[in-house]
């Protein structure tokens, strides 16, 4: 922390997206750097180019080496790439993927020397950040192999909706041979802990959802509820974790029940995806459970489409920011809690308990 300020690593993302758009759009509020000291990893020069483009000039900006040198009530500013860069708005190109790669490796290594406190990652283009040697699948499995956590969890999460993903990035045709007893409760590990230490939610519900069609109708169109999903919630439960399902995911995901859990787990990306960005695109948060620090993203990409129109909305990102500075906060808090565990007024109960959640019976034992 710097003075008392949390220091929020911010990587530039794409040149060519949105991402310089939303950042000014962010920071054009002052208000921002009055709980915060933002520290960009980019180019000033592209800063400049999207600052005259948008006609935003109330931003002070600070030019610094190192996230040491970030100064308060000033929008910090770590040059990564050299002044030859140039914007080609729209469009994806080698460089821009050389940049967002540039950004997001400083970034990690200031984040690991603690140098930063929290991680806010622009969006990417995937294909072009891609190495010879190195498959890059995502920002949240990047970061892992970075740091060398191997539980960890894509959470997709609003006021309102917190959605992980089990099985990550990877090809739907890869997905029910991925899906094991130990990967769910491995996943709800990490939720569960999550929930309590992030969001401070005391004793949180957790509800999981099927991979087939209606779960599976008792193994009719599909296996993996009953030899699979089923048991490790089981084992979750006699692990004192308040799991509860498998739901099927189409009537699950629609209706009033889906409001009265803490967290939901759903089996591959699309299936918690879709519904996470129906009700919560404009607001949603993409984070990453598990890691020893904390890296938010907002839930958009670079959206080339609409690059360079001065239309982007800006909330996901300015969500992304407050949600890593209140998750900071609160790992603080829980910390302090359970070291000195008499000093219960430092922590606030965010749970309202749900009585009338309803348990679905199965016959899967």
């Amino acid at each position: 922390m710097k003075d008392g300020k949390i220091v929020a690593g911010i990587t530039q993302g794409d040149i060519n997206g949105i991402s310089y758009e939303v950042m000014l759009k962010t920071f054009e509020d002052n208000r921002i750097i009055d709980f915060c000291s933002p520290v960009i990893y980019g180019s000033s020069k592209i800063w400049g180019f999207y600052r005259n483009l948008f006609k935003i000039e109330n931003i002070n900006l600070n030019l610094i080496m190192s996230p040491r040198d970030a100064r308060n009530r000033c929008v910090n500013f770590i040059n990564i790439m050299n002044d030859n860069v140039h914007a080609e708005v729209g469009h994806s190109t080698q460089l821009a993927g050389e940049g967002s790669l540039k950004a997001l490796q400083d970034a990690i290594h200031d984040i690991r020397d603690k140098k930063i406190d929290i991680l806010i990652t622009a969006p990417i283009n995937k294909y072009n950040v891609q190495t010879p040697g190195k498959k890059f699948v995502g920002h949240t499995e990047f970061l892992a192999d970075a740091i060398g956590v191997q539980n960890y969890l894509m959470l997709m999460v609003n006021d309102n909706l917190k959605i992980g993903i089990a099985t990550g990035h990877i090809p739907l045709q890869d997905v029910s041979k991925s899906i094991t007893k130990n990967l769910i409760l491995q996943k709800l590990d990490v939720m569960n802990e999550s929930l309590k230490r992030d969001f401070l939610i005391v004793r949180p519900r957790i509800a999981v959802l099927g991979l087939n069609p209606h779960c599976g109708d008792n193994g009719l169109i599909g296996t993996e509820e009953k030899e699979i999903i089923f048991p490790a919630i089981k084992e979750a439960q006699e692990k004192n974790i308040l799991v509860f399902g498998p739901y099927s995911a189409d009537g699950f995901l629609s209706s009033e029940t889906s409001k009265k859990f803490d967290g939901i787990l759903a089996m591959y990306h699309d299936q918690g995806m879709i519904a996470f960005k129906s009700r919560a695109f404009d607001t949603g948060v993409n984070y990453t459970a598990g890691l020893p620090f904390v890296r938010t993203s907002p839930a958009h990409g670079t959206a080339y489409e609409i690059a360079g129109q001065g239309i982007a909305n800006a909330y996901s990102f300015r969500a992304a920011l407050y949600m890593a500075c209140d998750i900071f906060k609160n790992r603080k808090c829980y910390d302090e809690m359970n070291a000195n565990p008499l000093k219960t007024d430092t922590f606030v109960n965010k749970h309202n308990d749900h009585d009338d959640i309803t348990i679905i019976s199965t016959d899967y034992d």
